[in-house]
């Protein structure tokens, strides 16, 4: 369907995608004298007070009237190959950018629902993003439009806030409610509807203001009496430990954290977004060892952990020990297992809550000998790991593989690891370590497939001058490696290594076991040649099937300066030691 703009026939929608069959639009109005401004300059202006530097989006008719805003507002628009990927770059725009709000636009009916497991990955993994849903003309709402349907429907089980937009004018003030919304609480996805006569009409520039827009909440702090509870229990116990998760990092309480760790020489281990919130060199940050911690404490301190299936719902911690819990919303306190000490609020104020009472106590906490009993164990398990790292067999030990990514990465100035995948990634898991906040991305607790590059896509476009490493799975790439394309024509030179065992190797173990080997289905695939895919989208591959041949093929794709695929031939694992990871 083509509209006339300015005497000239101009597509509306993107390829099949046509937005306005059987509707007469009109243009939008004159900016002469910057009497007018149109919804897509309102809603640019908006971002831009909101500090947004990137919008990623996939081109759509419904919302092509904030490509015009945002040119005008110096804001860069990055358009992927598929609408999951754009809502999933915003994500990770968020986590690259602490105190920011990640923002996405797609077009309206199948645009939105191919952005939905963007918007439900980031609704789990607790990151602050807006998107804008296109949709048909208002003036013809429920007559039918093409790609009409009820998006507000679909999203609002995974969104903090989402709602439509019926007056051009009041277009920046639903912005700013949006994001309030993200930002707030436990942080997470707002979605925002506007009609496509919506975004195209015009209003007199005069009777339009910006709000201010605070892409950071007040920071709040728990009750002083729960502050002195926590101080009791902790001045009462022996053998307590700390999980650092997810809200540390979005409510960027690393430093008053660590201080506390420092201070009282609490074992401390990770999980989440937590991952690299304590430098790995710390004597207090352990990683192999917490299993048997938990057998043993009579003390656990969750800052920003979920009970979730990650953590057992609960089940391992002993019933007798005393559980504090640190969070920056009090629907998230005692979620699985009862809570002894509430500190609901930013976790930064906690934990400087927490210090100060020890201080006015003059109380010194010393969990040393306790860390140290643990430190064993934790050095005991390393030599372990170390000793099956070396592995010369072909097709390549995955171990060997995430080995020898981890002894090139060592040479690299501060990288961004990203983890898409099953079984690879938890191996890499075990491996790499994290060296400091933000430097691994994984899809978080919704487990989705496909953030890879996406995820990439923002990380490099946020920190330019560090390096971008994609752990892959096989089955992993096939969701979104187009997006390589992307890479190569904003001259984004990531690199990819893909763990090719030809399998579903998480789902094909239990599968295989359960069911008998010989039963296998839908979990075999092809031993493909993915880097020819991305050679042929303009970047460069490599094929391994040495592992001494792994870091001179990161070597080479490196100092090639292009989007790079290292594909890996790795050992196909059919043992299987029970379970189903859920």
């Amino acid at each position: 369907m083509c509209v006339m703009v300015g005497g000239r026939a101009s597509r509306i929608g993107r390829e099949s995608r046509s937005p306005c069959v059987g509707h007469e639009l009109e243009p939008p109005m004159s900016q002469e004298a910057g009497s007018t401004l149109h919804g897509g300059k309102l809603a640019a202006k908006a971002l831009k007070e909101a500090g947004v530097e990137v919008v990623f989006t996939l081109a759509g008719g419904h919302i092509m009237p904030l490509y015009d805003g945002c040119l005008d507002e110096g804001i860069r628009i990055v358009d992927v190959r598929h609408e999951q990927a754009a809502v999933h770059a915003a994500d990770s725009w968020a986590r690259c950018n602490p105190g920011k709000i990640g923002v996405a636009a797609i077009t309206a009916g199948p645009g939105v629902t191919d952005g939905v497991t963007g918007i439900a990955n980031a609704w789990r993994a607790n990151s602050p993003i807006l998107v804008f849903g296109g949709q048909g003309p208002f003036d013809n709402l429920r007559r039918g439009s093409l790609q009409e349907m009820d998006h507000l429907g679909v999203v609002r089980p995974i969104t903090k806030y989402c709602d439509a937009i019926y007056q051009t004018k009041r277009i920046p003030e639903y912005v700013e409610l949006a994001i309030r919304h993200a930002v707030s609480g436990i942080p997470g996805p707002s979605y925002l509807e506007i009609p496509m006569d919506i975004f195209m009409g015009a209003v007199d520039a005069k009777a339009v203001s910006i709000p201010r827009i605070r892409t950071e909440p007040p920071r709040l702090s728990p009750d002083r009496l729960e502050v002195n509870n926590a101080i009791e229990i902790l001045r009462s116990v022996e053998r307590p430990m700390l999980m650092a998760g997810t809200s540390v990092k979005w409510s960027k309480a690393s430093p008053e954290m660590n201080r506390f760790i420092t201070e009282t020489h609490i074992p401390t281990y990770t999980n989440g977004m937590g991952r690299g919130s304590v430098p790995p060199d710390s004597p207090e940050f352990l990683n192999r060892s917490r299993r048997d911690a938990l057998e043993k404490i009579d003390c656990i301190v969750l800052a920003g952990t979920l009970l979730d299936f990650r953590m057992r719902f609960g089940q391992t911690i002993p019933a007798d020990a005393k559980i504090i819990q640190l969070d920056m919303d009090a629907t998230l306190i005692g979620q699985n297992r009862q809570t002894d000490v509430p500190l609901v609020g930013n976790l930064a104020c906690s934990f400087q809550a927490l210090l100060d009472e020890m201080k006015s106590q003059s109380l010194q906490l010393d969990f040393s000998s306790w860390r140290d009993e643990l430190r064993a164990i934790e050095v005991e398990a390393e030599r372990k790991v170390e000793a099956n790292l070396d592995s010369d067999e072909v097709p390549i030990d995955p171990q060997r593989m995430c080995r020898e990514l981890r002894d090139w990465l060592a040479g690299l100035d501060d990288p961004i690891v990203i983890g898409d995948g099953g079984d690879i990634v938890a191996t890499a898991a075990k491996i790499i370590p994290v060296r400091s906040e933000g430097a691994w991305m994984d899809p978080g607790p919704l487990g989705t497939l496909g953030v890879g590059m996406p995820f990439a896509l923002a990380a490099k476009l946020a920190h330019p001058d560090r390096p971008v490493v994609i752990v892959y799975g096989d089955g992993s790439f096939g969701f979104n490696g187009m997006e390589f394309d992307t890479a190569v024509r904003f001259g984004l030179p990531i690199i990819g290594i893909v763990g090719n065992d030809a399998a579903w190797g998480q789902m094909m173990r239990p599968q295989g076991a359960l069911y008998g080997w010989d039963r296998l289905e839908g979990v075999l695939l092809n031993r493909t040649r993915y880097d020819k895919v991305v050679e042929a989208l303009g970047g460069h591959g490599e094929f391994v099937t040495e592992p001494d041949q792994i870091q001179p093929a990161l070597e080479r794709a490196a100092e090639s300066g292009l989007p790079s695929l290292i594909n890996v031939e790795i050992r196909q694992d059919r043992e299987y030691g029970g379970g189903i990871y859920v």
